[in-house]
Parts: C-alpha cells; structure tokens; sequence
C-alpha cells in the first residue's frame, strides 16, 4: 500500500464541540490580555527586524490569527518574534524586502509538507545543546543591535557583522545621548520591576506607556532642548493607517538572474526560517501541555504555522510562529482554546485601525530596552552554567553553535551545531557497544544482575567465542577488526554471539561477510548465535547466506557451541 498524507482537523474545530459561555469568558479576558502585551513586542519585532512598527503588528494579526484557527494547540499564540530577527534583518540586507516574501512564503509552504508528511515528531529530535546554542546565540545578537538606540548614539547605518558592530559602537562612545540613555535605563528598570508588584500586568507595556507619556511631555513642555532629540518611531517610520490590502510582490531580476536562481538562493534561508519556527513552535506547544494538562498535534501544528507564514507576508507580514511568552501570558490568564489567540489577533487589529497615530510617540530608547530584556530572557544563561558542568562534548556544542550564530550565520550554526551533534553521538554509541572475548568457558550469571543456578558453559577446544553487546554499525566495524587481528593462534571455529545486537548497517554486513571469507581462506569455519530476527532479515536482504549457511546460524548458544564440536571432530 502506498503511504497517504491524511489532513489533520486543526484544534479549533474540535473544541467547538464542548465549548460554553464560560469558557468565551475566560477565552475573551485571556486573549484581550494577550492583545495588549503582544503590542510592544510586535512593534518592536518588526523594527528590530529591519521593516517597521506596521509590520510587525499586521503579523501578530494575519499569522497570529491563522495560527490559533488551523494550529494543533489549545493555547499557542503566534506572532513575531525574537528568533526571526536576526534572519530577517539578513535577508534583507542581502535580497531586500521581495526577498524576504519569497523566502517566508517557501518557508511556509516547507512546514505545510513537513506537517502532511508527518514530520512533526522529527522535530523533538534536534538535540537540546543546539537549541540552546542557537537561541543564547541569537540572544547576544538582538542585545547588540539594540545599542545603537539604546545609548542613543545615532549611528545612521550600524555595520550588520557581530565584531565590526562592536567596533563601531565603542569608535562612537563617546556620542552617547544621556537623555536617551537615561530613558532606555528607566523603562528597563520599570520592565524589570513591574513583576514583582503585579504579575498579571506586563512590564514592557507599563514602561512603554510611562516612557511615552514622558518623552511627550518633555518635549511639548519641558524647557530641555536635550529631551527634544529623543527619537520616536513616528521619526523613523512612517506610522500605520490600517490594515495594509494583500499584493503580490514585484520581482526585479538582474541580469543574470531568473526566478529559479532566486529561489535557489533564497533556499536555506528559507529552510532555516522553517526549521526555526518549528522548533520553536513545538517546544512552546510542548510546554503549554504541561501547564494545561492536554497533548497539542505537532503535524496540524506545522500545517498551521506553514499556512500561516505562507499568508503573512501578502499582507507585508514577517515569519511567524508559536512566542512562548504570550503562550504563557495566555495560559495565566485563563485562555484555554484557540479562540482566545483569535481573539488577541482582533485586538491588535483595533489597535491598527484607531491607535496607530499613537505608536509614532513611542521613544525607540524604550522600545530597545523592551528588546534588551528579551534578548536577556531568551539567552538561558543559567541553561548555559548547567550545561557546563554536565558533558563536555554536550557543551562543546553548545558553545559552536552559539559562536557560529553570533559571528556568522544562523544557517551555519544549525548545520555545523547538528552535525557536530551527530558525531559525537555516533561515537557515544559505538564506545557503548563492546565486544568481548571468550576462549575456555561462559558463565551464564555474569549478564544477570540475578543468580540464575546455571552452570558455566564449556568452550570446547579450538572455539573461540565472540560477543558484541551493542548496535554493529560502521563505528564499531573497524574495533571488531582490530581485535581479530590482534588474536593469537587461530582456532578451527569462530561463534560470533550477536543475542545483544539490536541493528546492523551495510559497514556491520560488510564487515561479517569479509570475516567469513577471510576465514574460509584460513579454514576456519564462522558460526553466528542468538541473531534477532530484525537482524536475520536484514541479512539476509543483503544476500549474506551466500557468504554464510544458514545453518550456521543459530539460535542460541548452547546451540552454536554444539554445532562448533561437530565442526571441530569433523
């Protein structure tokens, strides 16, 4: 039977069933909540992305609202959020706005196919080292492009590499604004403290609220000309008027170029945004699980995180995809279905239509310590410390991952943290499979952790008996040559006991059919004892019985040690 891709019926539609006025009212206040606090983040998002305030909002509507409609989550909200940032503002340094479209929306359509092809569990597999690397990376990278506003040293164009942003901002210490500097360090005090008096209200708002009404004040009736030189977003951005109507994009091909070379290069970008927004989709959905005690579905999640960014960007949305603060925010404060996502997308929609001459007032010194405590949340510095006194090699790729993500590319952190990944689990297993050597006797109660009253099974003379307790696969093939090699006089039978090898590759295959010809040549016969039937099939679909009978295949020891006496007196 061919496999066939089976659609999902995303979780909106099921908790419809069951649904009551008093859940909408939970769902209502949650999402009303979620609306507000999703605010600052999406305006700031958008900037930090490199596109604007406007941006930023029309994504936390268009996606946030398809996410929470076609999603596999009670709870997920979805939206902009920090991990994009650095990618974004890539892509458009080198592929410019159009560019960024063509790539959100191939990224959109790759989690669509990831999700119909079930590939939603694969996702829970990238290792948490990378994760974290890559996220502590990204981190770094969001703190250092937010001090140009910060310190308000009105940099026009900041360079885009991590080392020469650093250089620049220490060449132009010493054009810090203390009137910008001074509101960026009390609104990251006021961020900071709001917790610890009110929990339910969001900081970045409270401070974002505070800083304008300030910034405002000052500069319509203060008597400090310095105050009059706080930016505002209304300075640098041109400020929203309403929800933006969909369009194509307008592709400009050099002259060498056709739009399959560009969706070549726009290719890994692409499939980074993808990769990115799935983990971190899932990993907020996988966290919600645990608080409200349901199970999300990972593939109807994909499908509506792909669909999602696949029409974001028709409206000038950004990617999108699963923000675990708003989650959590959602969660607290009762939201306990998709509507109430839905219901935090129309809020933010309002807030276009009627408030959005409002934004301009927003001091961007605030708006970069909104971003500041963002990159500090994201970083897990604490993840860090444990990690290091946990294995180095664990650490090492962490700590790869995180350099490579904040000197050069997030696409090459993934790769290269994965991969590294990859080996050192490759050599995890094959130092877990051993091989031992028996030559007089094999005592049945050695593999036991109890006593089994067995007596000890004679090895008769001209046997000798080869265990390998663990996969035979290409990293332990050469271990197992390297011991036939450094064996002393050869006996007349080999019993290879493979009860304790649960797979074996094409190398492992390989390997056993040289050893068989091998000792052919030498006269010694090769006996193999306690083979699993996983093991035997792949076996013999490879055509090894040509190399070895299979009657010299046995099912267990005591088997294969009677079968190497008749060899031997023979």
């Amino acid at each position: 039977m061919k496999p066939s891709i089976q659609i999902p019926v995303p979780f909106f539609f099921r908790c419809l069933k069951n649904y009551n006025g008093k859940q909408f009212s939970s769902d209502l206040m949650a999402g009303i909540i979620v609306g507000i606090v999703a605010i600052p983040l999406a305006i700031a998002f958008g900037i930090a992305s490199g596109v604007g305030p406007t941006e930023g909002l029309v994504t936390a509507i268009v996606a946030g609202f398809i996410i929470s409609l076609l999603g596999g989550t009670k709870v997920q909200i979805g939206g902009p959020t920090g991990a994009f940032i650095v990618i974004i503002y890539g892509i458009i340094q080198q592929h410019g706005l159009t560019g960024l479209m063509i790539a959100t929306v191939m990224a959109g359509i790759l989690l669509v196919v990831m999700g119909l092809f079930r590939l939603g569990s694969v996702i829970k597999f990238v290792p948490y080292p990378v994760i974290v690397g890559f996220t502590g990376g990204i981190a770094l990278t969001i703190f250092s492009t937010q001090m140009n506003d910060f310190f308000g040293l009105g940099i026009e164009k900041v360079p885009a590499d991590f080392i020469h942003k650093w250089i620049c901002y220490f060449q132009h210490t010493g054009d810090i604004d203390w009137w910008s500097f001074g509101v960026a360090l009390v609104s990251l005090l006021v961020i900071i403290l709001t917790p610890k008096i009110s929990k339910k209200i969001p900081g970045s708002l409270v401070a974002i609220v505070l800083a304008t009404l300030a910034v405002w004040a000052l500069k319509n009736f203060g008597q400090w000309e310095g105050a009059r030189q706080i930016t505002t977003i209304g300075d640098l951005y041109a400020l929203p008027h309403g929800m933006p109507a969909p369009h194509l994009p307008q592709i400009e091909l050099g002259e060498d170029e056709t739009l399959v070379s560009v969706i070549q290069n726009l290719f890994p970008a692409a499939f980074t945004i993808a990769i990115l927004g799935a983990i971190e989709s899932l990993l907020s959905a996988m966290v919600a699980d645990g608080i409200v005690g349901g199970k999300h579905d990972s593939n109807t999640e994909l499908i509506g995180q792909g669909i999602a960014n696949i029409a974001s960007p028709f409206f000038g949305g950004i990617p999108a995809t699963g923000a675990i603060a708003r989650t959590m925010t959602n969660i607290n404060n009762g939201g306990r279905s998709p509507i109430a996502g839905m219901i935090h997308a129309l809020v933010l929609l309002l807030v276009l239509f009627f408030l959005g001459s409002l934004v301009g007032l927003i001091p961007m010194p605030c708006l970069a310590a909104v971003l500041v405590m963002v990159a500090y949340n994201m970083s897990g510095w604490r993840t860090f410390v444990s990690l290091y006194k946990g294995p180095k090699s664990d650490f090492a790729v962490l700590i790869t991952t995180f350099v490579l993500t904040v000197v050069f590319d997030l696409t090459i952190a993934i790769e290269i943290g994965l991969l590294l990944a990859i080996l050192l689990f490759l050599r995890r297993t094959s130092e877990a499979t051993s091989i031992r050597v028996f030559q007089e006797e094999i005592d049945p109660n050695s593999d036991s952790d109890f006593d089994l009253h067995e007596e000890k099974l004679a090895i008769p003379d001209g046997c000798e008996v080869y265990e390998i307790d663990g996969p035979y696969f290409f990293g332990i093939a050469n271990k197992f040559d390297e011991l036939m090699a450094g064996l002393g006089p050869k006996s007349k039978v080999r019993v290879i006991r493979m009860r304790k090898v649960p797979f074996i590759d094409s190398t492992g295959i390989h390997n056993l059919e040289t050893l068989c010809m091998q000792s052919q040549k030498e006269g010694i016969r090769v006996v193999l004892s306690g083979v699993k039937s996983s093991v035997r099939n792949t076996l013999q679909k490879a055509g090894f019985f040509k190399v070895l009978d299979s009657r010299y295949i046995c099912s267990n020891i005591n088997e294969a040690l009677e079968t190497a006496r008749q060899i031997i007196e023979e």
